[in-house]
């Protein structure tokens, strides 16, 4: 006999629910598929999520995403212990590379990342540390040339 669970929260066709946490006090949850996490109402590929932490003492779970945007959702969650170690997991398994390119003033990063699944398309990425000015020209040069050089050495240029 085969039971059906139905999953904590709707997912995209295809995705199955590996690890939840339910918000505190409420029926809303924060959940991950192998190809994304649902936070606050939407879905986030895992390529698209730059860290998440939990604060024990809060217990306040912080989902940072990459990008200009770079969105961050601080949420009150119950033990999401299995959770985080699947967050770890796959923001892990979707670098494909990271390079450090050291500036005059700090330093900035390139990172590659690849989707879950049958999509082979890489993401680039730039983040720069406090230090880093990304609107100086010897920056922009510096990071352009990394960058450039990053991406022939994965054959994505």
């Amino acid at each position: 006999m085969r039971i059906f669970r139905k999953d904590p929260v709707p997912v995209a066709a295809g995705e199955r629910v590996l690890a939840s946490a339910p918000l505190t006090g409420g029926g809303e949850v924060v959940a991950g598929t192998r190809e994304a996490l649902y936070v606050a109402g939407h879905r986030v590929p895992w390529e698209q999520v730059e860290a998440a932490s939990w604060d024990q003492d809060s217990g306040i779970l912080t989902v940072t995403e990459t990008g200009p945007s770079a969105a961050v959702h601080r949420l009150p969650v119950d033990s999401p212990v299995r959770l985080l170690q699947l967050v770890r997991e796959r923001v892990t398994a979707s670098v494909v590379l990271q390079r450090v390119v050291p500036l005059p003033l700090g330093t900035a990063r390139i990172v590659a990342r690849r989707a879950a699944g049958g999509d082979r398309a890489v993401t680039w990425f730039v983040e720069y540390d406090d230090l880093a000015d990304p609107d100086d020209a010897g920056v922009i040069a510096l990071v352009g040339s990394a960058l450039s050089a990053a991406q022939d050495d994965l054959g994505d240029a």
